[in-house]
């Protein structure tokens, strides 16, 4: 009886058979996202630590961040949509904002906060859709790209693949490796990296659910293997530690103290702090609404004029959960596109989020498992989300060269220069430069906000 009297609870809270779905599938999605998103939980902390950002606090602060935005998708929206920072905005933080441009990471997180608060007041008006609108579809799919590359770049570096040299970069060197006697800490962690990056390949191609989360696993059981055998060799000095998951503290909550409300608003007057926040802001709004539509068009769940009928409770959600994951100490919380294996298992309502949101909550006290798995390990999901990203080039119109050939510099520009947000001020000006100057420009009826967002990027290059 009771059973059945939560099934008809689920099915009033979450209008299932209306979603033509029930208890059982929608719980098999939300697994089925969390399978393939919980790679959030080891990679965003390796990634903010560059930053100088504690990772017990970090993971603490995804997890929360996860949990509850994932929770606000599912009140305001009943969307099988998840949430948690996202990859390549966790990136451009911590290193174009920290370690390139030289704010602090309190500063990076005020920066997010306050994108957070503007998206609130967007998200509960039109803009943020007009402004989406406006912004021309090749130059979106050739910012998912460039952050693809800029992705799959950070991972070579993290598995120190590729390395610095007198060319700029250079593949590394095994010989020179064995010759120094680094092999056992830092060549072995080398050659993992490369045999993660074919297994989650063969994983993908073979479409085993959780592949990506399958990849970092078994390429960090293949590196407890080694450490225990005595093959891999933690080195500190070399920035190369211990596998092995660390169970002295317990099974405890990693404490938030060190990043909890660290925000740091003294440079928000700054012409700079407004380039960045607002660099945030765009990739943010085009990684949410990208990810949002596409993934509704595959659940079927656009309108015949293809809009999204809630989707101003889906951008709330993910507006609030940025300012809200910047409070705890994270970079910008926003909906991912993993959320699709979910739909693909036959998720349709807010119980799929639900779900994943309460396997991010026991998450929670397993950090010492997911804070041993190493960079090495994790690289192979960067390389491998980049090539997820990257396919979004074929969306790209080649055959219009006024819109390939900014859609191309917006791309190159994200790796060769380090920073997506580069990226799109070239691809955003060299859009309309070129269109304007090869008379293309009225036929296409570019928007005011395109000349507006051309000028203030052109601006930021005449006074930084």
């Amino acid at each position: 009886m009771e059973n059945k009297s939560n099934q008809g609870f689920l099915e009033k809270v979450f209008h299932l058979s209306e979603n033509h779905t029930d208890v059982k599938t929608e719980v098999i999605a939300g697994i089925t996202t969390f399978m393939t998103m919980a790679y959030i939980l080891a990679v965003n902390p390796n990634i903010l630590s560059v930053a100088g950002m504690d990772r017990g606090a970090v993971f603490t602060a995804t997890a929360l961040a996860s949990l509850v935005a994932t929770l606000l998708m599912a009140a305001f929206a009943n969307y099988p949509f998840v949430l948690a920072p996202g990859m390549g905005l966790n990136a451009y933080f911590a290193y174009t904002v920290v370690l390139q441009m030289g704010y602090t990471w309190q500063m990076a997180l005020a920066a997010v906060f306050v994108e957070g608060l503007i998206f609130i007041a967007l998200s509960l008006t039109n803009v943020r859709e007009a402004i989406f609108n406006a912004i021309p579809m090749n130059l979106k799919h050739a910012v998912s790209a460039g952050i693809g590359l800029f992705i799959a770049f950070i991972g070579l570096q993290n598995a120190k693949i590729v390395v610095e040299s007198a060319t700029l970069v250079s593949v590394f060197s095994f010989k020179g490796s064995l010759e120094a006697g680094t092999f056992n800490s830092v060549g072995i962690t080398v050659l993992l990296a490369l045999v993660g990056v074919l297994i989650t390949g063969i994983l993908v191609v073979k479409n085993i659910k959780g592949n990506i989360l399958w990849g970092i696993l078994i390429t960090w059981i293949l590196g407890i293997i080694c450490e225990v055998t005595g093959l891999y060799q933690p080195n500190a000095e070399l920035g190369m530690f211990s596998v092995l998951p660390d169970f002295s503290g317990g099974f405890g909550i990693q404490s938030m103290a060190p990043t909890f409300f660290k925000m740091d608003f003294s440079g928000i007057l700054s012409l700079n702090f407004v380039t960045i926040m607002f660099a945030f802001l765009f990739v943010d709004m085009f990684d949410t609404l990208g990810t949002l539509i596409g993934v509704a068009s595959k659940a079927d769940m656009l309108d015949k004029d293809g809009k999204l009928p809630k989707i101003r409770g889906a951008l709330l959600s993910d507006a609030i959960g940025t300012s809200l994951g910047a409070v705890f100490g994270t970079s910008t919380t926003t909906t991912f596109v993993e959320s699709a294996s979910g739909v693909a298992e036959g998720g349709r309502t807010g119980l799929t989020s639900v779900v994943a949101a309460i396997f991010f909550g026991l998450s929670l006290f397993l950090s010492p498992v997911f804070l041993a798995i190493p960079s090495f390990a994790t690289a192979p999901a960067l390389i491998i989300v980049g090539f997820l990203m990257i396919s979004s080039v074929l969306k790209i119109d080649f055959n219009d060269f006024t819109e390939a050939i900014p859609s191309y510099i917006a791309i190159i520009a994200m790796p060769f220069m380090y920073s997506i947000s580069e990226g799109i001020a070239m691809g955003v000006i060299s859009y309309v430069v070129i269109n304007v100057a090869t008379g293309h420009a009225k036929g296409k009826k570019i928007s005011l906000l395109m000349y507006v967002l051309a000028v203030l990027f052109v601006l930021k290059y005449v006074l930084i």
